[in-house]
């Protein structure tokens, strides 16, 4: 039976051109749409007109891969695209309630400089933002800054346990009322309510304050997107939304249970948490002709592009000495993302793939869960996992863009609303407001309160 007392959270993934791999090839696609303004702009408008939560944008700081005939071929791997705050900040002058999302690594970036960009989208959203949290799974990121190699895995974690404390702490760097800007008596603001950090730790020293007014939502909504053991303690301790992949229902149920059974002992309730898995739906009026819509964008793979796709979410690991058409190998642990990495190969060990099977296996959603049907499929798969507990919304993931998010928008959410699952309107002005996630206090007024 349906909770009718929840409905589900939904946030629309755009890659540029869409999340399968060959998208921008797709005779439907936009295929300039890393540089296109105005497609964007059209994408932002849809989705808040049919009621998302969120826009969500992944980010890394450097192209991936160095195979250069891969990488002339696919659009995907951070190629050519925009610097996602400078796009969601230009997005949400052309929107009112939707949110925004944007992925801001902890590796290749500093606290103050996130803290301050993320308050000032708030501002210039009107509450709307949230910053995802990762922390670079690509050896390609590090070349940019100055390193030879990447941080190691703990390492990346424990500095972002660090760098999460520290933004979190200069976003409380001014209580709500700290800016009478009274004319009349030449205040400006309160000195008795600015509070200065002065953090000194292993990673990070940082004075404050913050040169911009607390957020509109008290701090953006905090969303983290790693699905290894330090990633889920991380996500347990500080994050408000979380973004996974998992294949299986019931991979995706124990994972629920795991995070949000963690939240007790940093003195959390399990609704301070959403999770949110990747869905990749490609939808039909039949089931056949959604088989066949998937069939016309997988027959646009080139292998090449198939083959380092799969190697670079494998860990950075060259398979070209493999045979395409023998199995997948055992890989030596990497330093990337090492739960995307177990699951392509407990995938592979599971359904007993090929290499090449592999990589058409994943080339639409990488990892994340596939729906090849009708509306009334795809809406049977989000309502199972929704109501057996695996899943507090999902990330929308459309194959090609723009008509990979028209038909979800046009087909899907008719469905769900009809059973009950989705609004019909937005609860509130922010993000927090529509996710249902309550508005982090000011330390000192907490305290007063307190007292």
């Amino acid at each position: 039976m349906t909770d009718t007392r929840r409905e589900l959270k939904l946030g629309a993934f755009l890659y540029p051109t869409g999340h399968h791999v060959a998208a921008w090839r797709h005779p439907d696609a936009q295929a300039d749409a890393g540089s296109n303004f105005t497609h964007y702009v059209a994408l932002a408008q849809a989705a808040e007109a049919a009621k998302f939560d969120l826009i969500f944008m992944a980010d890394g700081v450097g192209t991936r891969g160095t195979d250069i005939e891969a990488l002339s071929r696919t659009a995907i791997r951070y190629v050519a695209q925009f610097e996602p705050i400078t796009l969601l900040s230009a997005l949400s002058a052309v929107t009112r309630s939707i949110g925004f999302v944007a992925t801001a690594s902890t590796s290749y970036n500093e606290p103050y400089h996130i803290a301050r960009k993320f308050a000032s989208l708030d501002h210039i959203s009107g509450g709307r933002a949230g910053w995802n949290l990762v922390t670079s799974s690509s050896e390609h990121e590090a070349h940019n800054f100055g390193r030879d190699e990447h941080y190691a895995h703990a390492e990346r974690y424990e500095r972002a346990e660090e760098f999460a404390d520290v933004v979190r702490g200069l976003w409380d760097t001014w209580e709500e009322d700290a800016f009478p800007r009274d004319k009349e008596s030449g205040i400006y603001f309160d000195p008795d309510k600015q509070h200065i950090l002065n953090h000194k730790g292993k990673y990070f020293k940082v004075r404050g304050p913050l040169n911009v007014a607390r957020a509109p939502q008290g701090h953006p909504v905090l969303v983290q997107a790693g699905s290894s053991e330090p990633g889920k303690e991380l996500a347990a301790r500080t994050a408000e939304v979380v973004f996974t992949a998992h294949q299986t229902t019931e991979d995706a149920r124990a994972f629920y249970a795991d995070l949000k059974g963690r939240l007790a002992k940093y003195g959390r309730d399990r609704d301070d948490l959403k999770v949110m898995p990747g869905i990749f739906p490609v939808v039909g009026r039949t089931e056949q002709e959604a088989k066949d819509k998937f069939q016309q964008i997988q027959d646009l793979i080139h292998p090449a592009v198939g083959l380092s796709m799969l190697a670079g979410m494998a860990g950075s690991i060259d398979l070209s000495q493999y045979p395409l058409d023998g199995p997948v190998p055992e890989l030596p642990e990497t330093n990337s993302s090492k739960s995307r990495q177990k699951l392509l190969l407990d995938l592979a060990r599971r359904e007993n793939l090929t290499i090449r099977d592999l990589y058409l296996r994943i080339a639409g959603a990488r990892g994340h869960y596939q729906v090849v049907g009708t509306p009334v499929q795809i809406a049977d798969k989000m309502e199972e996992w929704f109501t057996t507990g695996a899943a507090d919304g999902f990330n929308i993931m459309p194959p090609h863009l723009p008509v990979g998010l028209y038909d979800f928008i046009e087909h899907v959410l008719p469905e769900l609303r009809r059973r009950g699952l989705f609004r019909s309107d937005y609860e509130g002005r922010t993000l927090r407001e529509n996710l249902g996630l309550g508005v982090p206090h000011h330390p000192a007024r907490a305290q007063i309160a307190a007292e």
